[in-house]
């Protein structure tokens, strides 16, 4: 890049940072506040009990909104990570019944996640295909695959060591394992993606794939890599939800892409790719637990619960296209 493109760029990379920042700070405000108006609707709401159920009804299903965020930032989506958790589930449960040992499988299994993903990069760098499309046409195969492996049958594995089973139901010091492994997960990757030069690539691959290839970014290599990582990580997720549940059912993570996907935008990630932050997306999903615990707890029947859900992500999205207008015609 010449001196003008270059500050140019880090103009552009210092808008938003700026806007990602405000993103964050109004999903914190508005979190705070409903947990606020819920402490005077609800007793429970502020317990530790309801305060643990929510970590951990997100933190595991957090490890692929992160690899979903970086996909999303270079202009990616990825519709088979509900399969592919699964995915990771019953290989893991198969060879483990098999006589495997159980770090074994998992390691086999990531690995087996992160070839899906490799395939979902060559079809879109090689042949040409969306995102969308490729990733929607796995979503089908992969789930097919976990419905032929297990004959349709849930897979008990209650009979996994101890030593296995601590990263999903363990705690050190009263905190679950869970959360603590997602939470150094996202503190690094948001710190990463935030300060790696090697990272802004993704963001300048999202804001302007042709300008950056110009500029020397093998922008087909930066897209293929991070559609492996997005599978990986949920790879990652569905070895932990095995050991956290013990089982594998190959019906499991049905409609989680919707909500990944939902919190990623939430949190400030632009459909169109260059914009987002791991720990925007992170918020996003904490506001989505947040709303799904009140209206739990505020006795909402589960089908409205999904209206309102919907509304939100509704909002959000109008929220980007609005901001990506505002951009065109300035």
């Amino acid at each position: 890049m010449n001196a003008p493109q270059t500050a140019a760029a880090h103009d552009k990379e210092g808008a938003r940072k700026r806007l990602g920042n405000m993103r964050e700070a109004g999903l914190l405000i508005i979190i705070v506040a409903l947990c606020v108006v819920m402490s005077f609707a609800s007793p429970h709401f502020l317990t530790w009990d309801n305060i643990r159920a929510m970590l951990l009804s997100f933190s595991i299903e957090g490890i692929v909104v992160v690899g979903m965020t970086v996909l999303m930032i270079v202009g990616g989506i990825d519709l088979s990570v509900g399969s592919v958790v699964c995915f990771a589930m019953v290989v893991t449960g198969k060879l483990f019944l098999m006589g495997v040992d159980p770090w074994t499988a998992s390691l086999i299994a990531i690995a087996c996640c992160a070839m899906i993903g490799a395939m979902i990069g060559g079809c879109v760098t090689g042949i040409g295909l969306s995102h969308f499309i490729a990733s929607l046409a796995f979503m089908v195969i992969v789930r097919g695959l976990c419905l032929a492996l297990t004959q349709g049958t849930p897979q008990s594995l209650f009979s996994l060591p101890p030593e296995f089973k601590f990263i999903g139901q363990g705690s050190i010091g009263g905190m679950p394992v869970v959360i603590l492994i997602f939470a150094v997960l996202v503190i690094v990757s948001d710190f990463l993606l935030r300060r790696a030069s090697l990272l802004r690539k993704v963001f300048y691959t999202g804001s302007n794939e042709k300008a950056a290839l110009y500029s020397g970014i093998r922008t087909g290599h930066v897209k293929f890599w991070v559609t492996v990582l997005c599978s990986a990580m949920a790879g990652l997720a569905g070895v932990i939800y095995t050991a956290r549940f013990g089982a594998a059912t190959p019906t499991f993570g049905t409609g989680m892409e919707l909500n990944v996907i939902a919190a990623v935008v939430i949190g400030g990630a632009s459909l169109k790719g260059g914009s987002g932050t791991v720990l925007g997306a992170v918020l996003g999903l904490a506001l989505l637990s947040v709303v799904t615990s009140s209206l739990i707890l505020l006795d909402v029947s589960p089908y409205w619960q999904d209206v309102i859900k919907g509304l939100i992500l509704l909002v959000a999205v109008t929220l980007d296209h609005l901001m990506n207008v505002k951009k065109v015609k300035r």
